[in-house]
């Protein structure tokens, strides 16, 4: 029970007592006795509200040193979790583990039957510059169309900060150097090999290397991308040292890969990438595991991690987003800058120094109800589209989506995944319109509102396709963002701060904790289909560009 709640119910309850007096005061004394009441109720209400500061204060100074005794917060007052603790997982009796009541989770038709990771027959892969914010629109590029080019050379560099280098997931020949409006650059596009052929790399010693001589290494092999870095989830600048690193081993999006088919045989590169990200960071790296399944432990890879510290979470989505696990554990506060790589991100980072190579290796979940075959395939960064969908759809009238499909970005046939994505949804077009929608709400579909009795089938999947079922309209407040955010944060006061360009106001309430992914929820149970993600990324720029 909230403390505003048991503060309303101690003044309604004390209220009732003073009635009570006053109903029975027909005398000087009853009269005497009332005052004496209402002394007493005056004197509980200051204890009160000096009781609910102080509960407020200690919260407030425990977010600002960064400390927490139970996955965030500090109270006076004990949660309803700690006066009836939930049962822990047998695999993680002696761990912590932090669970939420809030979040949604979406569950969708397309998921792989079966967990075997198969070959993808691609030959054309891209690295494309606008997967990195904030870097130059036009960036240095090192190669022509013509060139041969070894996997780990580098393909371009920020004009901004030119020490960050971009590198080649692939061998092959450099096909085309494609140019979006103003003259940018799009997309670098390889023709591999049929045999990959590596750069070759003078690797440090991370047990005996300093920290200064790892990033100088990590600069110029290219590999300092794969880094990313609260807030603004940008790559992160090589001169300031992290206050932690944060790694989630688990995805609740819908629909996304199972990250222990993707670290299976991997488990020595994905160590040792975070025995070099524990040399890069003055704090700790802090491991995020998914506890969601009582019976099931995760991969030994991560249960049996060392040089980390471990938290296990349960809860509905978005809990497997790493920001909400950092806000659960050691939120952002202040100057504070942490990293955030990926699975695979650490994993090619370990292999760099395990193998000496720049292995940009992807397990691909191929999903969605479009597809004749869900499944995994193991390929490269920024494989080509067609050639991972070919022969495999189900129809033509499809939405292909580089991601998940909440956070991920819309992509056509003959365009390439995302640098970070690991994941490739396919679901129905939704171009078609109901007819009295809103009233007659016949078709089951994924929502949290009362409308459909979704609760009565808690394991139906659903067929999605990319209808929002209504338009924008009036910015309301409903309190649905709050129930789908497992964060101490007001979704919709910031998202007003943010429209009217308020700054000091959007960091007052969070704006440098959050990312697209996190408000993606949100935005899918937005009643005023605002573009949530949208609007976060602008605030999170104007932010940027103040300093």
């Amino acid at each position: 029970m909230k403390l505003a709640t048991k503060k309303y119910i101690l003044l309604t309850a004390l209220m009732a007592v003073a009635n009570w007096a006053l109903a029975q005061s027909g005398s000087g004394e009853g009269s005497n006795w009332f005052i004496y009441i209402l002394l007493a109720v005056a004197v509980l209400l200051f204890f009160v509200i000096v009781i609910q500061v102080s509960d407020n204060m200690l919260a407030i100074e425990a977010k600002r040193v960064g400390v927490s005794d139970r996955g965030g917060s500090f109270s006076i007052f004990p949660t309803s979790k700690e006066l009836v603790p939930r049962r822990k997982p047998d695999y993680a009796m002696d761990e912590r583990v932090i669970s939420t009541s809030r979040g949604y989770d979406i569950l969708l038709e397309g998921e792989p039957e079966s967990k075997s990771v198969s070959d993808a027959s691609v030959t054309t892969y891209a690295i494309l510059p606008p997967n990195f914010i904030g870097l130059s629109p036009i960036p240095k590029v090192t190669v022509e169309v013509g060139d041969n080019v070894k996997a780990g050379d580098i393909l371009f560099f920020d004009k901004k900060r030119p020490e960050i280098k971009y590198a080649a997931p692939v061998s092959g020949e450099v096909i085309e150097i494609n140019r979006g409006a103003k003259r940018s650059i799009a997309e670098v596009v390889i023709l591999a090999d049929k045999e990959l052929v590596y750069r070759t790399y003078d690797v440090p010693d991370p047990d005996n290397a300093s920290r200064e001589d790892l990033v100088a290494f990590l600069l110029e092999s290219g590999a300092w991308p794969l880094l990313r870095q609260r807030p603004y989830n940008t790559v992160p600048d090589h001169n300031e040292v992290p206050r932690d690193v944060f790694i989630s081993t688990f995805d609740s999006a819908p629909l996304a890969p199972d990250m222990g088919i993707v670290v299976d045989g991997r488990e020595a590169a994905f160590q040792k990438g975070l025995d070099v990200l524990g040399k890069l960071t003055a704090g700790k790296v802090y491991l995020g595991l998914d506890a969601r399944d009582k019976e099931q432990a995760p991969h030994a890879a991560f249960a049996e991690a060392t040089g980390v510290e471990k938290y296990y979470f349960s809860g509905k989505h978005p809990i497997g987003n790493v920001g909400v696990q950092l806000h659960n554990t050691r939120p952002i506060g202040g100057d504070d800058v942490v990293w955030t790589p990926g699975v695979q991100d650490v994993i090619t980072l370990g292999a760099l120094f395990t193998e000496k190579k720049f292995m940009a290796e992807r397990v691909v979940a191929l999903v969605g109800s479009e597809l004749k075959e869900p499944k995994y395939v193991r390929t490269y960064q920024g494989a080509r589209v067609k050639e991972l969908v070919d022969g495999n759809l189900a129809s033509e009238n499809v939405r292909l989506i580089s991601g998940d499909v909440l956070s991920g970005q819309k992509v056509a046939e003959d365009s390439y995944l995302n640098f970070y994505s690991q994941q490739l949804s396919v679901i129905e077009e939704g171009d078609y319109y109901e007819l009295f929608g809103w009233l007659l709400p016949i078709d089951p579909r994924p929502s949290i509102s009362g409308t459909f009795p979704n609760f009565l089938f808690p394991g139906l999947k659903f067929k999605g396709d990319t209808n929002t079922h209504g338009e924008r309209r009036a910015f309301v407040k409903t309190g649905d963002y709050e129930r789908v955010l497992p964060m101490d944060i007001y979704p919709q006061q910031l998202m007003k701060s943010i429209m009217v360009a308020d700054i000091e106001r959007m960091e007052g309430l969070g704006i440098k904790e959050l990312v697209e992914e996190d408000v993606a929820l949100c935005e899918f149970v937005c009643v005023s289909k605002q573009p949530l993600q949208q609007i976060l990324r602008q605030g999170l720029d104007k932010m940027r560009e103040e300093g």
